[in-house]
């Protein structure tokens, strides 16, 4: 368990964020992992950060909870990879499209745990699914904002918007279960092409 003295001099404030953000990435750790140990629970999360359980309520009620953090930040590092990809890829919507595409399935797929959070156990899980519909809300409104800096008509935007949405979730499910083979850059240059053909 943890020692005492390993938060002495520590402003308790400063203590409980550190100690949220440990639990947070015990849990991302367990919960992500695809060996026998991926069972969620109070016990689990303490002893695999060596914390006494009383901090574990400290900062959450229940593992509900906690799971959902994890999701929550797994998204919002996503989010923040995704956009700055778009961000630097230049001006045309090809480029930044693809961008944003090899930012999702790389990013997800560099580190299996992200995948399976983010996309595996997001479709079945019941707290998972909800924070998922507001992961697919976020690249909607980045698409959007995207379609809309280029198009004059909003319908046109929200369309294509909602067709890219969609069809990233399903292009990443499959990507990451290995059914489109392990070649990211053609996975995505023959997505591209099917989403806006002969676009440049």
């Amino acid at each position: 368990m943890s020692s005492p003295t390993r938060w002495a001099g520590v402003p308790l404030e400063d203590r409980r964020v550190e100690r949220r953000a440990i639990l947070i990435a015990a849990a991302f750790d367990i919960f992500g992992g695809s060996g026998p140990e991926t069972e969620l629970s109070v016990r689990s999360v303490c002893r695999h950060c060596g914390f006494n359980t009383r901090y574990f309520y400290e900062s959450f009620t229940d593992t509900d909870e906690l799971l959902g953090a994890v999701y929550d930040a797994t998204a919002a590092e996503l989010g923040a990879v995704v956009e700055a990809a778009m961000t630097t890829a230049g001006h045309s919507v090809r480029a930044r499209t693809r961008a944003g595409m090899l930012a999702v399935l790389g990013h997800a797929s560099e580190d299996p745990r992200r995948g399976r959070i983010l996309f595996t156990e997001g479709r079945t899980n019941p707290v998972l699914a909800q924070r998922r519909a507001a992961t697919q809300n976020m690249l909607f409104e980045l698409s959007f904002a995207e379609a809309d800096a280029l198009e004059t008509d909003p319908l046109t935007g929200r369309v294509r918007a909602a067709v890219f949405t969609g069809a990233m979730a399903e292009l990443a499910q499959q990507f990451l279960a290995g059914s489109l083979g392990d070649d990211l850059e053609r996975v995505v240059d023959e997505a591209l092409a099917t989403l806006i053909p002969g676009r440049r």
